[in-house]
């Protein structure tokens, strides 16, 4: 069919059109291991919605560390992405920066927020001086992993509930001519396991700007840690390695996030894998660290039409929609209502592994940041000085643990 000269114009006309309202933004996540997946799953639904956007995914952080540093140094060469996903302890010091905007402009122009699942115990999350700075995209609680072929091929048939039991498996395990029978992970991020420790026993690690790494209850983690690498002989695997290893069917108990089970479903080797509720001290923890990341805006462009974009973009990702696409790749928990209550209503029923942490929740309490501008580096001094109790470098516990208050002193403001 031939075109009129008229209909040609109008055609031509149209896509210029087209062409000039599409909008580009720039948007970065950390794990990629984790997300991808995630993210390849929501983009069919945001392009069949919003065709004009076109969304541009950045080289993904390593870490939520890498996160935090990554733009920093943006900020300072003017190069930041449009939406950046932070973790949960690393909103603060961006906001502190003027890098991370408010969103209360945005959220006063939807009408049906609070319908959409954004109820105000979820936007705490993300809450500073009583202003939304980002909408939470995903939380994680520590479980434990557990192969159950090789616990059953060691002797256990009962999944432990304190730390003195899961050293005593370990045992029993080794004794039967298991090898590897456990990862705990003290090296996942922002010193997330140690926080664990302490809010087992109720004790944050930050009170009133001061890290309480000297309390008798950071005294008893570096203890119960020692115990169980030592007890437990432990190989020093770098996490992805022991992930892996996991995946494949080479250690027998795994404690980590509940974030990794969509990646571990994935690569599982042949056997039967069961979750179960993160071992206490003496009897069930008291409290235990929310981890997870958020949406924040961190865009520099001054063009309204990206701005809105970029708010769209954030929306969706963490909209009832977008977030149920979280629970059903990863093993995190939507932090949206809608998604938990309406669209994954009999999802937890029927992933019972990924029940576990749902069933945590009670436990929540905030995964904390230290003060300053140094909280990257006491992040690393606590690092540093927990690899020492795994490699068997450091073996009193008292002298760590005045070094560690020493070193962390030093970086704290007026330290």
């Amino acid at each position: 069919m031939k075109l009129t000269t008229t209909a040609m114009v109008l055609a031509m006309s149209a896509s210029a059109v087209f062409a000039e309202d599409k909008v580009t933004i720039e948007f970065a996540y950390p794990y990629s291991h984790l997300f991808d997946v995630t993210y390849e799953a929501m983009m069919p639904a945001f392009q069949a919605a919003h065709p004009n956007i076109e969304v541009k995914f950045r080289a993904t952080y390593e870490s939520y560390e890498d996160a935090t540093n990554t733009v920093l140094r943006e900020a300072v060469a003017g190069n930041l992405p449009d939406v950046s996903m932070q973790g949960l302890n690393r909103q603060a010091p961006l906001i502190d920066k003027g890098i991370a905007q408010s969103l209360e402009p945005f959220i006063a122009g939807e009408p049906d927020f609070e319908k959409d699942g954004y109820h105000q115990a979820m936007l705490s999350l993300s809450t500073f001086d009583d202003e939304v700075y980002g909408l939470p995209f995903s939380i994680s609680l520590p479980v434990g992993y557990y192969n159950m072929d090789i616990l059953r091929e060691g002797g256990i048939e009962e999944l432990p509930t304190n730390w003195d039991e899961v050293i005593a498996a370990c045992k029993t395990m080794k004794a039967n001519g298991i090898d590897n029978p456990i990862f705990w992970g003290w090296n996942i991020t922002g010193n997330w396991f140690v926080q664990a420790l302490l809010w087992s026993q109720d004790k944050a690690i930050v009170e009133d700007g001061r890290v309480t790494m000297d309390s008798p209850e950071a005294l008893v983690a570096l203890e119960q840690m020692q115990e169980i690498f030592t007890e437990c002989e432990m190989q020093n695997l770098e996490w992805k390695a022991a992930l892996s290893s996991f995946s494949a069917g080479y250690v027998g108990m795994m404690f980590w996030s509940t974030s990794a089970l969509g990646a571990v479903e994935r690569s599982q080797g042949d056997f039967e894998l069961v979750t179960g509720p993160f071992p206490g001290l003496d009897g069930a923890p008291i409290g235990l660290p929310a981890g997870g990341n958020a949406a924040m805006l961190t865009s520099t462009s001054k063009d309204p039409a990206v701005r809105e974009a970029a708010w769209t973009w954030l929306k969706f990702i963490t909209s009832g929609e977008g977030a149920a696409e979280v629970a059903k790749t990863t093993g995190y928990m939507p932090p949206n209502k809608a998604a938990n209550e309406i669209i994954l209503a009999d999802f937890y029923e029927q992933n019972p592994n990924k029940q576990t942490a749902v069933d945590q929740l009670p436990l929540l309490r905030d995964w904390l940041a230290y003060p300053g501008d140094n909280g990257l580096a006491i992040t690393q001094v606590i690092y540093d000085g927990i690899e020492r109790i795994v490699t068997g470098d450091a073996t009193d516990m008292k002298e760590l643990q005045e070094e560690l208050v020493e070193e962390i002193a030093d970086l704290l403001p007026n330290g």
